[in-house]
């Protein structure tokens, strides 16, 4: 946390709340939506291939959800231990404009190119 101020760092955790709050919203509501597909209803084929993509397409937005509100969970654990901020590879800071826009970030720009060009 030497990077960050104790201004940031409570601007930072607020953003971290209202994020989870939303995600988790965003999982409640999405719930029906990824539910197997009934054979039994009575509609055509393509219909139920459309309603079957949908389901996938929903599945996929949920497991990202999911994957985003561990991160934003993880994230409010390392403020409480006092190491967020802290690239998880490194333990260089990560800066207050990654941060900014993406709190729940683990890793720096570097690393996280780095892992994505993989």
């Amino acid at each position: 946390m030497d990077d960050l101020t104790s201004a940031q760092h409570d601007e930072l955790r607020q953003k971290l709340l209202a994020l989870q709050k939303e995600l988790t919203t965003l999982l409640d509501v999405s719930a029906d939506s990824a539910q197997p597909v009934s054979l039994d209803q009575p509609i055509g084929r393509l219909s139920r291939m459309d309603a079957i993509q949908l389901q996938h397409m929903a599945q996929a937005n949920r497991r990202g959800h999911e994957i985003r509100l561990l991160q934003v969970q993880a994230a409010l654990a390392a403020m409480d231990e006092g190491e967020y901020g802290d690239c998880k590879k490194y333990e260089e800071p990560i800066g207050y404009a990654r941060l900014n826009v993406r709190p729940e970030a683990p890793f720096c720009i570097a690393c996280q190119e780095q892992s994505e060009s993989r």
